[in-house]
């Protein structure tokens, strides 16, 4: 079962997920001429069938090129680059699963961030339950955006707002905040024992705490709309 916004809606915590061909304009853009034709070859290489292999262990040009993105195209348009790396090689979730697990984490990070443009259902759910147990700030940032809005159950939902709080990312970057934290009291009592924890420790509360704990109050009676995420207490 799906929780909130589909994947594929096309907003985030921080925005409208840009279209494919819009990023690739605006790389081309960006990119000097070397860069530029660095990534036409790499995409090429990717979108080829059967895929090239560059070593006699048989990994894909195109993996080694997802690898090196941040070098060759500089570390502000790597994200970008490894989207469109990912998706002109079709990359599957099994495949996600394998350049997560041996990855940096910059690579892992751009996997995270590239799950609402790929994977239509839950299955890279294990992808963003990895990230939300370390300690990155990047990727638990990237954690929280419209994939796990859309397919995170409500309960680790709720964690990961938890861990925002404790590691200092932003609850912009949770997607969908607003809607999935409406009305959930469960989340506000969660909010509270976090807050008295940190008094009773001398340690102060996160501004974004009272901010998430205003999203979280009950709805009026008269506002007539179904909870959409199926809360329980």
């Amino acid at each position: 079962m799906t929780h909130g916004t589909g994947a594929r809606s096309g907003t985030t915590g921080a925005g409208t997920l840009p279209a494919l061909s819009t990023v690739r304009v605006r790389l081309d853009a960006a990119l000097d001429a070397t860069a530029r034709a660095w990534l036409h070859a790499a995409l090429a290489d990717a979108a080829a069938r059967p895929a090239p292999a560059v070593s006699e262990q048989g990994v894909n040009a195109w993996e080694l090129r997802f690898a090196e993105a941040g070098r060759r195209t500089g570390d502000e348009h790597a994200d970008a680059v490894r989207l469109l790396l990912l998706h002109a090689a079709r990359a599957d979730t099994a495949t996600l699963t394998a350049l997560y697990g041996q990855g940096t984490a910059a690579e892992r990070r751009a996997i995270l961030l590239a799950l609402p443009h790929l994977v239509e259902g839950p299955d890279a759910l294990p992808l963003v339950e990895d990230a939300l147990r370390a300690n990155d700030t990047r990727l638990v940032a990237a954690a929280v955006g419209s994939y796990a809005a859309a397919h995170l159950p409500v309960h680790a939902w709720r964690h990961a707002v938890l861990k925002c709080l404790f590691t200092g990312v932003p609850v912009g970057a949770v997607a969908h905040l607003a809607d999935r934290a409406r009305g959930d009291g469960e989340l506000a009592r969660m909010l509270g024992d976090f807050a008295e924890e940190r008094t009773a420790a001398g340690r102060p509360v996160p501004d974004d705490l009272h901010r998430v704990l205003a999203l979280t109050a009950p709805e009026s009676p008269t506002d007539g709309r179904a909870d959409p995420h199926g809360k329980e207490s």
